[in-house]
């Protein structure tokens, strides 16, 4: 029976004459520069400079990329060294198979070293780029479409993701499309980020760990409907026992973190100019300091129009002592003309 579904791509790469251009690349570098953007206006917002979400993102991202794929070769180390397999295969990266716990640890190292460079605290930046992160996952799940990997089990549900690929031992059909699930579920993740760290004011790390336990929780329940080759503890999965130790961390940390350093940050950049107006909008420095330039001109001309009034007072106090000593003067000259008349007109 025909029914409606999502269609796989044909290939996940097009040659543009020698040079390959990879859809699952492109989907990484895309959520990166999404990430970068949205931790640096809410970074800006926060009090720090513009230009130092970047700047930081220069030691996370590698660091992330390597631990990303040294979470996915160690965990599915089956793929790549057992019999019949080609160890080099391990540094495709290209081809797929990037671990977000190996990236979010080994990111974070890369962010500290960064953010100790620029002697700023880890927590804050983790806050102002935890829902750039989920965006960037968002984005990124597109690229196990164009690989054609990562799905779940079959169904017929209108929205079921038909698979043509053989490739690796893969059987042609309909099947969940788990990569389109947890997508959305990290759009969710990034807008409950937002909206909480609004309403509640989450600061020295909390917003990073709400992210981090959010994301969990749909990864456990999305881990249970694949079908790709896992090892298992216990009949689960190896990640979905890493979702459940994580979330219950990130949880212990909210509460924890909660009670030890209520609030948010007041300073998240030493010595960084007041760049940002009262609705956190980065404005123009160049201008801010032409307008802070008038208020100290003005009070120059004041400190100067108070001198000239006081130097006139002075001078009208001057003036009128005068007066008065000019006055005693002229009744001393007119008591002394009356007494010598008076003494006239006696011996007269």
């Amino acid at each position: 029976m025909e029914f409606a579904y999502i269609p796989s791509p044909s290939r996940g790469v097009l040659h543009l004459g020698p040079i390959p251009l990879r859809g699952y690349a492109f989907c990484i570098i895309i959520g990166v520069f999404v990430a970068v953007w949205l931790g640096n206006r809410r970074w800006v917002a926060r009090g720090g400079r513009p230009g130092t979400v970047a700047d930081i993102a220069v030691w996370a991202v590698p660091f992330g990329l390597v631990g990303g794929r040294l979470y996915h070769v160690i965990t599915d180390y089956q793929l790549y060294f057992s019999e019949g397999q080609d160890w080099v295969d391990a540094f495709k990266i290209w081809e797929g198979g990037l671990g977000i716990w190996g990236a979010i640890a080994l990111g974070a190292v890369g962010a500290w070293i960064g953010c100790r460079r620029r002697g700023i605290p880890l927590p804050a930046w983790a806050d102002a780029l935890a829902p750039g992160i989920a965006l960037a996952q968002a984005i990124g799940r597109w690229g196990n479409w164009f690989n054609q990997e990562l799905y779940g089990r079959e169904t017929d549900l209108p929205w079921a993701l038909h698979i043509t690929s053989v490739t690796d031992g893969r059987e042609p059909g309909y099947y969940h499309p788990t990569f389109l699930y947890e997508s959305l579920w990290c759009i969710g993740v990034a807008v409950l980020v937002i909206w909480a760290d609004r309403r509640f004011k989450l600061g020295h790390g909390r917003a990073f760990a709400l992210y981090v336990a959010a994301y969990c929780v749909g990864r456990f329940w999305i881990e249970y409907m694949r079908v790709d080759e896992a090892h298992h503890f216990l009949g689960l999965r190896l990640n979905g026992w890493t979702s459940i130790v994580v979330f219950v961390l990130a949880v212990l940390y909210i509460v924890l973190s909660a009670r030890r350093r209520p609030g948010r940050e007041e300073v998240v950049e030493p010595n960084a100019p007041d760049d940002t107006d009262e609705d956190g909008t980065a404005v123009d420095l160049d201008k801010k300091s032409e307008d802070d330039t008038e208020p100290a001109a003005s009070d120059a001309d004041s400190e100067s129009a108070g001198k000239k009034t006081e130097a006139k007072a002075e001078t009208k106090a001057d003036a009128e002592a005068a007066a008065k000593d000019s006055e005693a003067e002229d009744e001393e000259e007119d008591g002394a003309e009356v007494k010598g008349e008076a003494e006239s007109a006696k011996k007269a």
